[in-house]
């Protein structure tokens, strides 16, 4: 019984990205829909559990992506609603790789921090999808967590959204500027970097000689490093007795993390991978 997973996208094409971990996941074949909302899906997911029967349904599989998170959830929502009784399979959320790679990301530092009950904590550049899972995960292990984002507005926003879909209590910050990002950055425990490719949002005289500064997270590869000082490829890396983890060095796990949970949705039938699911996995993993 050959193992089929099928790729709801919301993107107008499906993520090639995706496709390959899927088949380095287990995949056997993967079909990919691009242009998916919560309308037109239903049809997808009768296609997948009135096929087979039995033990055999447990070899289909749906993998929902896309750029857009709100847009993924909504879709894996409606997913979830047109399953019933034994009629499913199991299901995993990943839009634009930000479940797996905020679960990697934090899971590597609440190692090696042993707990993060009570720490301070900023996401910079935090109203994207990585970054307000980030913050959700961070919040959930008990840290004091502050989002910024350019606009307070919509910055605010992210957070009221993170709040009602994790209940936690994430705060909003605006930094406009280099400045206002230095200065939220102060005294904080651990600074995570979720900002576009080739920026850099804090500078590394901001944080090495600030002794309240204890890990840093900056998910950028591309230089220059969203963070100042760090490399991509550190991973718990001493830098001014800091300990610093980088693009690539989360992302080793990231990948693992991934492969991992499209190899256990074929395991059963009723296998559901989201935010919680996926960073607990990735808890043992780190």
């Amino acid at each position: 019984m050959k193992k089929l997973l099928f790729q709801f996208d919301t993107d107008a094409a499906p993520s090639v990205f995706d496709v390959v971990v899927g088949y380095d996941g287990g995949a056997d074949h993967i079909t990919g829909y691009g242009n998916v909302t919560p309308d037109n899906v239903g049809a997808y997911v009768d296609g997948t559990i009135y096929t087979r029967g039995g033990s055999e349904k447990k070899s289909t599989a749906i993998f929902v992506g896309g750029g857009s998170m709100a847009e993924g959830e909504a879709v894996f929502e409606a997913v979830k609603k047109r399953f019933f009784g034994p009629f499913r399979v199991s299901c995993m959320l990943d839009s634009n790789g930000s479940n797996t790679t905020a679960a990697a990301g934090v899971a590597l530092v609440a190692k090696a921090a042993g707990s993060l009950q009570g720490k301070t904590a900023v996401v910079l550049a935090g109203t994207g999808p990585v970054g307000m899972r980030s913050a959700a995960l961070l919040a959930g292990e008990g840290a004091q967590v502050t989002i910024a984002g350019r606009s307070l507005d919509k910055t605010q926003a992210a957070a009221d959204a993170i709040n009602k879909r994790f209940n936690v209590n994430v705060q909003a910050a605006a930094t406009p500027d280099e400045a206002s990002r230095i200065a939220l950055a102060k005294g904080k425990n651990l600074i995570f970097s979720a900002g576009a490719i080739g920026v850099e949002l804090l500078p590394e005289g901001a944080w090495a000689e600030d002794s309240a500064v204890e890990f840093l997270a900056d998910y950028n590869a591309q230089p220059p490093t969203g963070i100042g000082g760090l490399d991509a490829m550190d991973k718990g890396k001493e830098r001014h007795g800091k300990s610093a983890f980088g693009a690539l060095g989360i992302g080793g796990l990231k990948l693992k993390l991934h492969r991992a949970c499209i190899g256990k949705l074929f395991e059963s039938t009723d296998t559901m991978f989201d935010a919680e699911e996926i960073y607990a996995l990735a808890k043992e993993m780190a």
